[in-house]
């Protein structure tokens, strides 16, 4: 109610700051209105499992997306009231996400949102997924401005019925902001100002670490893989990441990591190439055959002819400065039972024993009395039996 009354430009907030306990969307209607024209909204949100998509039936009915779905639930919110958003910082850590944005006014920018926005069609087989921006700008030059766009809707769909890489179908998710979700020259700016002044951070060693990893990172590269997780698909053992990370960039693409996994590969090298190298270090530690032969999915992908040429040999420029100035890269929980715990609990009545303690033993103290009221029926049976079918008194 605070913030809704602080609607009107001259009321309005230099910045809001949402940190509620679980899902921040009852609040965002309200906060993408009392942010002044150029002001700052940081939102965090804690309920990982459900922006993970662990429960997509939740995270639809909170967020309207399964996949990076903060950014984009805040533009939509924002654009509802002729406002868009433009994302300074985006982090994962500990047990939480944090995003900041600043909020401006102008209907015409909300046009432009469409060509922010994907779906994303992910493959059941090998998690391999592409995206489908839902809307694109091409030239359309005039005479009065040779530097017009035009906006347009791309055509459907980026992929086939069966992905390529392993002959399976696809999940469809979205719609997920696909747009850069960090500002390069404020993250520069605000590891200025922490390096400049660590006495006045407690955790500034840990501030600078994210902070390096997201410079770091492709910003034209919206998802990241798991190089773990692609293994382990195929039953390999894993390559060292310095060896996967001086593949692809002897293949001539870049590569970084996501600063909210230690096992994350960023790259726009096709899905074909990271498999290609993964079919190159097979051959030099082959995979069990009979693991092959009873997985279709990891056969299909292994037995596919190498297409690119694959160069294993590692280089320098694979390992990040990050890592060679011993940052504090991928962040642990500091402490024991650091973290959310569970709601407070209140007890009603005299009664305050705990559930688990209620419940002790009540499994087998109610076999027990089965067991009685069983014995106690086979004795009235065997009682009618003595005396004619009538219960001795």
């Amino acid at each position: 109610m605070l913030m809704y009354k602080h609607k009107p430009n001259t009321k309005r907030f230099a910045a809001v700051d949402l940190d509620p306990y679980g899902c921040p969307s009852v609040f965002l209607d309200s906060a993408v209105q009392s942010v002044q024209d150029g002001g700052l909204l940081l939102v965090t949100a804690t309920d990982m499992a459900v922006l993970a998509g662990n429960s997509p039936e939740t995270c639809y009915s909170k967020y309207g997306a399964a996949l990076r779905i903060m950014l984009q639930c805040i533009e939509s919110h924002a654009n509802r009231y002729g406002r868009y958003t433009t994302p300074l910082l985006s982090i994962s850590a500990d047990f939480y996400i944090r995003v900041f944005v600043k909020v401006y006014s102008g209907a015409i920018h909300c046009k432009k949102t469409t060509s922010k926005l994907s779906m994303v069609y992910q493959c059941t087989g090998c998690d391999n997924f592409t995206l489908q921006p839902m809307g694109a700008f091409k030239p359309n030059p005039t005479e009065k401005n040779p530097q017009q766009m035009k906006a347009y809707l791309p055509a459907v769909p980026p992929v086939g019925e069966f992905c390529v890489n392993c002959n399976q179908r696809h999940h469809l998710g979205g719609p997920l902001w696909s747009a850069p979700i960090h500002d390069e020259a404020f993250v520069a700016r605000v590891l200025t100002h922490v390096e400049d002044n660590m006495h006045l951070f407690g955790t500034a060693r840990r501030i600078m670490g994210v902070l390096s990893m997201v410079r770091e990172e492709l910003q034209d590269v919206p998802l990241y893989y798991t190089m773990d997780k692609m293994f382990g698909r195929v039953h390999l053992e894993t390559m060292p990441m310095l060896v996967m990370r001086s593949a692809i960039l002897n293949a001539g693409y870049k590569v970084s990591y996501s600063h909210a996994s230690r096992m994350s590969i960023k790259t726009a090298a096709p899905a074909q190439v990271l498999w290609d190298i993964i079919r190159t270090w097979e051959q030099i530690h082959p995979v069990k055959q009979a693991k092959l032969e009873a997985d279709i999915v990891a056969k299909f992908i292994i037995k596919q002819e190498v297409k690119t040429p694959i160069d294993l040999t590692e280089r320098q420029d694979a390992n990040p400065s990050s890592r060679r100035e011993g940052r504090v890269r991928f962040q642990f929980n500091p402490t024991p039972h650091w973290g959310p715990g569970s709601r407070a609990a209140v007890n009603v009545g005299d009664d305050k024993m705990s559930k688990s303690i209620k419940n002790q033993n009540k499994y087998s103290k109610s076999k027990k009395n089965a067991k009685r009221q069983h014995s106690s029926s086979e004795d009235d049976e065997r009682k009618k039996a003595n005396t004619g079918g009538e219960t001795a008194l």
